[in-house]
């Protein structure tokens, strides 16, 4: 006998037995055991939640001939019918595959005929959002009032699709995503039948992987249960089927960002890669983790409610939150939930995760708000340790101190070149694009060694953004356009609490004095 997977094996034969869907479950058996049938259903929700399951159980308990408490007895000749798909009173049509007119007006004709045995006929079309705008016109009257005999239930994950005439004609249930408690309650329930034994913890992460689907599970657990046939299932048997990975590997991760460990960051991510895991999969998994970190920060009470870990992780999780801020742990959701995006359809996915994590490791390389923040908080905590926090390469070498700053002196000459440049400059600038016009608009013009032009600026983004390698070559080249020539320029960023013209010679003001005089 060939193998029949365990979402189908396991399909619930009583209502009893569906999961997480009680709001639904409880009305439907009402309806049933009042005689107060509707003549036309619309289940909605995400995959795997029921949706079939439960109208094929409402078509057997409709037409049971026992029915139980609203659910169908399983013994009559009509539910065993129904049970082997052979009952002409249950037809099942998949939308997909059957969207025109024609395949809708079969219905219609078909309609018509009274059953030739129980009494209802029930129309169960799946996907119906799959119709066309003409199949859906040539159901309307039909579904709008049908012959007492007849039940439509459509089935739709899609419920936007559905024309709004179709909807108010229908009774609609949404279907809820079923929680990881009670996917992974009903995966226990089903091992201990099958005989199969399976670690709490690796239940537990196929049902969060699942992502609410029932069915899902199942095929996971299936899966995972067929390559270690005849084994014992654990949490890293199932990690290493799935491709995914253990949490301890996101709190490694984060203690090497927070000592800005590039090397190390990159030396983890290699591991990762070594042992086969799924990137995508490891950017959705540590953007929950960094999730639950947050909600460990942030709550108060009952944090187990919301974070479905173990109590020795919780314990962790609630340590490991301590040592960070609540903003820099959304800052760092933030930049994984921009990567999961990008990330789906990328050919270098390692690539992107490795910016990412440098990224993070060196909020210096950023100029947006969070990175600036993050690079004041972290000169704030070097502070409160009593570091010295010694001023960048480029400043140094570029830089007197402040105390000892000498008064500038006047150059004896002013290359030509230079003149024409600081004479033109604001025409220059006002050819650049943003955010250069900006950064250029607010810099002072001065003197370097060996009579080069000194751009001197006093904000640190714009210091950031014009040593940025590509950014001053293309400053270099804009003023080499506009002279025709080769010209080099360097980049001060003005210390400080000390102004300008304390540290530099305006060359604007010595041009300027230049002209009156000539004149």
């Amino acid at each position: 006998m060939s193998y029949t997977a365990l979402y189908r094996k396991f399909r619930p034969d009583v209502f009893e037995d569906v999961k997480g869907q009680d709001h639904i479950v409880t009305t439907l058996r009402n309806q049933i055991k009042a005689d107060r049938i509707g003549h036309a259903y619309l289940f909605t929700g995400t995959r795997g939640t029921g949706k079939t399951t439960i109208a094929k159980l409402f078509a057997k308990s409709v037409n049971c001939e026992n029915p139980v408490d609203g659910s169908p007895c399983g013994q009559c000749r009509s539910c065993q019918t129904i049970a082997s798909g052979a009952s002409v009173n249950v037809i099942e049509i998949d939308a997909a595959s059957n969207n025109g007119v024609d395949n809708i007006r079969e219905i219609i004709d078909e309609v018509s005929y009274s059953p030739v045995e129980g009494k209802f006929k029930v129309y169960i079309i799946d996907e119906v959002h799959m119709l066309s705008i003409g199949a859906f016109n040539a159901l309307l009257k039909t579904l709008e009032e049908p012959p007492s005999y007849v039940i439509f239930i459509l089935a739709t994950t899609e419920v936007h699709k559905i024309p709004i005439t179709i909807l108010s004609r229908c009774q609609r249930y949404d279907f809820k995503r079923i929680t990881i408690e009670t996917i992974a309650d009903r995966l226990r329930d089903l091992m201990q039948k099958e005989q199969v034994q399976v670690e709490e913890r690796a239940l537990k992460y196929i049902a969060k992987t699942a992502d609410g689907s029932m069915r899902d599970a199942l095929s996971l657990l299936d899966q995972c249960i067929a390559f270690h046939f005849g084994e014992d299932l654990t949490y890293d048997k199932v990690l290493d089927v799935l491709g995914a990975v253990d949490t301890a590997v996101f709190a490694r991760l984060l203690e090497l960002i927070l000592a800005k460990d590039v090397t190390g960051c990159i030396s983890l991510l290699e591991e990762v890669v070594i042992q086969g895991r799924e990137l995508t999969q490891f950017v959705t998994d540590i953007t929950w983790y960094l999730r639950n970190l947050l909600l460990a920060k942030t709550s108060d009470n009952n944090i187990e409610d919301v974070i479905d870990v173990s109590s020795d992780n919780l314990v962790r999780l609630k340590m490991e939150a301590e040592a960070m801020d609540a903003e820099e742990i959304m800052r760092y959701i933030r930049i994984f939930s921009e990567l999961s995006g990008q990330i789906k359809y990328a050919t270098q996915k390692r690539i992107l995760i490795e910016m990412t994590l440098i990224k993070l490791c060196r909020p210096a390389m950023e100029t947006t708000n969070d990175a600036v923040v993050a690079r004041v908080k972290d000169l704030e905590k070097k502070m409160e340790k009593g570091i010295v926090q010694a001023a960048p390469a480029a400043i140094q070498s570029t830089e007197m101190p402040v105390a000892a700053a000498p008064k500038p002196e006047l150059p004896k000459a002013i290359p030509d070149d230079i003149k024409q440049i600081v004479t033109n400059w604001h025409g220059i600038v006002g050819e650049t694009s943003q955010p250069l016009k900006t950064h250029l608009k607010n810099a002072h013009l001065s003197l370097g060694g060996d009579n080069r032009l000194l751009i001197v600026v006093e904000d640190g983004v714009a210091y950031d953004y014009l040593i940025n390698e590509e950014n001053h070559k293309h400053v270099e080249n804009m003023i080499s356009n506009f002279l025709q020539k080769e010209v080099t320029v360097q980049v001060h960023n003005l210390a400080p609490g000390r102004h300008f013209d304390e540290s530099y010679v305006d060359l604007e003001k010595v041009i300027n004095m230049e002209i009156e005089i000539e004149d």
